[in-house]
């Protein structure tokens, strides 16, 4: 762990302060990478009635917000399906974001491995309605190569789903399930089999981004603070730093609000200090 991550200083990779052309320009850069085309819609979509507001989504969004090496795009992109297909109401920045993960390189497999993922944080609906955008965003590219993923894998749930628990959360997860033996043992049992027994466990989607997934996810509802802080000890146990923490965090402002990824800091600082106090 580099020095800005044990201090909380900004990394290098933070662009430098800069006038309003150049951080439009630099988000112009970033945008044209991801949606693939050489002028963002978002710029005409709102010229009619809020064209500063197409600008600052440009300048802001994607030349600030986006515009450091501290999560790859590919990263960037699975955090930005996950929160999305969570919250359930955006739609159409949804299907942008599919597309736009395409873009940079994850592949479908992963992308509706994110959407099945969702159904854990947000339930089966917005899973469900997260697919049927990725089928309308797959059929609009026909040369696109994708087989669903049937993992064959209907026994053992329950020990698949322990071990996968422990990889991921060690004895944080034991701590949940057995808080819900005395009211909902079926809760708890349903955690470890259909969350991280038929979910977690799918073969598509490596567990680091899973969980870059599930604190975006758990951030961008804002509902799930103890959750929250349960799968920020979960991504820095699968491989994560807490400078990737931080920055899936704080992207998520763009996303779903400033009070959200200020509440989703707090979770991870009480984090980061138990584990420097452990």
């Amino acid at each position: 762990m580099n020095s800005a991550q044990n201090s909380g200083t900004a990394s290098p990779a933070t662009p430098a302060a800069t006038t309003a052309d150049e951080r439009f320009e630099r988000g112009l850069a970033l945008l044209r990478k991801v949606g693939g085309l050489e002028r963002p819609a978002v710029l005409d979509s709102t010229a009619d009635i809020a064209p500063d507001l197409g600008r600052m989504t440009v300048s802001f969004g994607y030349g600030e917000l986006l515009a450091n090496d501290r999560l790859t795009l590919k990263e960037r992109q699975v955090a930005t399906v996950a929160a999305l297909a969570a919250m359930g109401t955006a739609a159409a920045q949804l299907r942008f974001h599919i597309d736009g993960a395409l873009n940079v390189g994850v592949t479908p497999a992963e992308v509706v491995e994110v959407l099945i993922h969702t159904a854990v944080y947000a339930g089966v609906p917005a899973a469900l309605n997260g697919i049927a955008v990725a089928r309308e965003a797959f059929r609009d590219r026909p040369g696109l190569a994708y087989e669903p993923t049937d993992t064959g894998e209907r026994d053992q749930r329950y020990e698949r789903g322990l071990a996968k628990l422990a990889e991921v959360d060690g004895h944080a997860g034991d701590a949940v399930v057995a808080s819900l033996q005395d009211i909902a043992p079926d809760l708890g049992r349903y955690i470890i089999e259909f969350a991280f027994g038929d979910v977690y466990s799918r073969p598509a989607l490596d567990l680091k981004s899973r969980e870059l997934a599930t604190v975006a996810m758990c951030t961008a509802l804002g509902t799930a603070a103890p959750q929250l802080r349960v799968h920020v000890h979960g991504l820095l146990n699968v491989g994560g730093t807490r400078e990737e923490v931080v920055e899936v965090i704080t992207q998520m402002a763009g996303y779903a609000g400033f009070p959200a990824a200020l509440n989703g800091i707090a979770a991870a600082r009480e984090v980061f200090a138990e584990r420097a106090d452990g």
